[in-house]
């Protein structure tokens, strides 16, 4: 009867490890998120201020590193002169001027933060000589998955190709990003040390896989 108290005690202790990638927290190895977007627009131009925490360096190889918070816009319009941008986070005021980017053929701004805006954010734009001020609210409703409720799903829906990487111990690395068109998205990107990608587009508020690509490494 000792002996099989003693057993039963001991498999106990095993269960933790026996269920496998079942229980694992994987939160610890995204090496990008994009948890909220704030937008706004006028008749001139439509802005997306974005919360985004990223690592350094930022490289698709499976392994992820330490992040720094970052607070990026990007801004769609028509200026002889370009953009300057201003925000509030908070009590801080951050802004500059705006980059053109020909490759999107918008405009963009970075600024590392120390927080990010909830619910809504004061931007101020200055264009032609003028200034425009306004709020841009979050798209994030009550429903919306968070960023970690997303890596799930799609752990969930990946469960055979993240068990094959890396054995018994996990090796890659995670991409989760809000997305917004006419409602939520998140994009999953699922990265294995040689840098091939599973990439998984996830329903905003359900986490249904709505479509799914692989990429192999350096393509």
């Amino acid at each position: 009867m000792k002996k099989k108290f003693s057993a039963l005690i001991l498999l106990c202790a095993l269960l933790p490890s026996l269920g496998g990638c079942a229980g694992a927290d994987y939160s610890s190895h995204i090496s990008e998120e994009r948890s909220d977007l704030f937008c706004a627009e006028t008749e001139d131009f439509t802005l997306t201020l974005a919360c985004v925490s990223r690592e350094y360096p930022y490289l698709a190889d499976g392994v992820a590193c330490p992040r720094s918070d970052y607070v990026e816009v990007t801004l769609t319009g028509e200026s002889e002169d370009g953009f300057e941008i201003g925000f509030t986070v908070g009590e801080k005021r951050y802004g500059g001027e705006m980059s053109f980017r020909n490759v999107t053929g918008d405009y963009f701004f970075s600024q590392g933060v120390s927080a990010f805006p909830e619910g809504t954010v004061s931007v101020s734009v200055t264009y032609g000589g003028e200034t425009a001020e306004l709020t841009a609210t979050s798209v994030r409703t009550d429903e919306t998955l968070t960023v970690e409720g997303a890596l799930s799903a799609a752990v969930e829906a990946e469960r055979e190709t993240i068990e094959n990487m890396g054995g018994k111990r996990f090796a890659g690395e995670f991409y989760v990003r809000l997305l917004r068109r006419e409602k939520n998205y998140y994009y999953v990107g699922i990265i294995d040390t040689d840098g091939n990608t599973v990439s998984l587009l996830l329903d905003g508020e359900s986490g249904a896989v709505l479509a799914r690509r692989v990429t192999e490494g350096g393509r």
